[in-house]
């Protein structure tokens, strides 16, 4: 498949799909003209460094916070935003 027609679009899309997947790309075709090409999108994520993590989480040095203080800092946001009226808090 190195065409498609809009209407094909609908009714064609799993083979589009497959195509794309492949790496292949595919021109789009309105009323006899080619309009725009279709291309995969290439995702290449970089892989995660935990010390490069730890590096930026000990430049904002951030305050170290309990538990309790966590969840008290939630339900405060949480009351403040939807009010009192939530069940539990």
């Amino acid at each position: 498949m190195q065409v498609i027609t809009t209407t094909e679009l609908r009714t064609k899309s799993k083979e589009l799909v497959k195509v794309l997947s492949e790496g292949h790309s595919v021109d789009l075709i309105h009323r006899s003209k080619v309009v725009a090409e279709i291309k995969p999108k290439i995702y290449d994520p970089r892989p995660f460094d935990a010390r490069r993590f730890a590096k930026v989480v000990k430049k904002l040095n951030l305050p170290h916070l309990s538990q309790r203080q966590m969840e008290k800092n939630y339900r405060d946001h949480i009351t403040k935003k939807y009010g009192s009226g939530i069940s539990g808090y």
